[in-house]
């Protein structure tokens, strides 16, 4: 007999002292079974202060790491672990090898600050915390590294580099990736060389295509898209704010959008536009079906929870220092 994955679900809502989070990037069907949805740092903090015993977090595998720093006394599961391919692309060691560099390249340890953007591994923004670095999201990148600078040390930027050079150029700053050529001494912001696939996918040409076709039309693109396409885009912002500034646009106004599908697809019906010929989607938060959160919440039923988030105590001590200290800059 087949089950009802959906009619489920809202049965152990019912029973359980569960609450559902889902990151804005997942399908429809898993979005709308959602109790909290949102971006990632969002979604963790409104974690912390729901008084759920469990948190089924639908979502890549640091958004579930970041409830638990911020919340370690919470139960969280995942229906899959997935994996973000940015933030796979660093950890410890590849930190350690970075600060490494800098040095290397005459930069005292004691003079850099580590930045890291809350799309990484907890292990890494712990190493960051105990260097007295701190975590930035893209919302507030550009306070945060405007915060850092007063430190006078030179900011290493993880894991994005996109992101650092987007927010260094919107505050006039000089900025290089580690593997570039450039001397880091003679740059504000050293970025590690990391990057969103999905988010690589929109191009210059992506925006050339739609002012043609439509002479009117406004770009809204997201940080992560490469330094080229953000500079000729209108509009730059993080999920939230991409939401914010097309919600608040004319309804008879176009825009194209360049960040992921399912976002944009949920964005408002009349005159938006994905910007890409292809659909951008991203694979891993998209692994996450009805019938994975349905067996995560049939698990929390049998007594037999699959897939728990376990971060070790010294990783959540210092991890979660960094996140305070971002959280402290208002």
């Amino acid at each position: 007999m087949s089950i009802d994955f959906k009619a489920e679900i809202v049965r152990l809502k019912q029973k359980l002292s569960v609450t559902i989070v889902a990151h804005y990037y997942q399908r429809d069907e898993v979005f709308e079974m959602a109790d909290i949805t949102g971006d990632s740092l969002e979604l963790a903090r409104k974690c912390k202060a729901n008084e759920s015993e469990w948190v089924v977090f639908c979502g890549v595998g640091f958004m579930g790491q970041s409830v638990k720093v911020i919340a370690p006394h919470k139960k969280v599961l995942m229906p899959r672990i997935a994996c973000c391919a940015m933030a796979k692309m660093i950890d410890g060691r590849f930190f350690d090898e970075s600060v490494q560099f800098m040095v290397d390249n005459g930069i005292a340890k004691e003079d850099i600050l580590p930045i890291t953007y809350i799309n990484s591994d907890a292990s890494v923004k712990a190493k960051v915390g105990e260097m007295g670095g701190l975590v930035c999201t893209s919302s507030n990148a550009y306070k945060i590294i405007e915060e850092g600078l007063k430190s006078g040390k030179k900011i290493l930027f993880v894991p994005d580099r996109c992101l650092g050079q987007n927010f260094a150029h919107s505050m006039g700053l000089e900025s290089c990736v580690i593997g570039d050529g450039k001397d880091p001494k003679e740059c504000d912001i050293i970025c590690y060389d990391g990057f969103c696939s999905v988010h690589q996918l929109f191009s210059v040409d992506d925006i050339e295509f739609y002012r043609q076709k439509y002479p009117d039309i406004l770009i809204a693109v997201h940080p992560e898209c490469d330094p080229a396409v953000v500079q000729a885009a209108d509009f730059s912002g993080s999920t939230s704010q991409l939401i914010q500034y097309v919600n608040g646009l004319d309804e008879n106004q176009k825009v194209a959008v360049g960040t992921e599908y399912n976002l944009v697809n949920r964005m408002r019906p009349k005159n938006t536009y994905v910007l890409s010929s292809t659909k951008p989607e991203c694979p891993t938060m998209n692994e996450t079906t009805l019938e994975d959160l349905y067996k995560t919440l049939k698990s929390i039923e049998d007594n037999a929870p699959i897939n728990e988030i376990v971060v070790d105590e010294h990783t959540v001590k210092w991890a979660n220092i960094a996140l305070e200290r971002m959280l402290a800059i208002k």
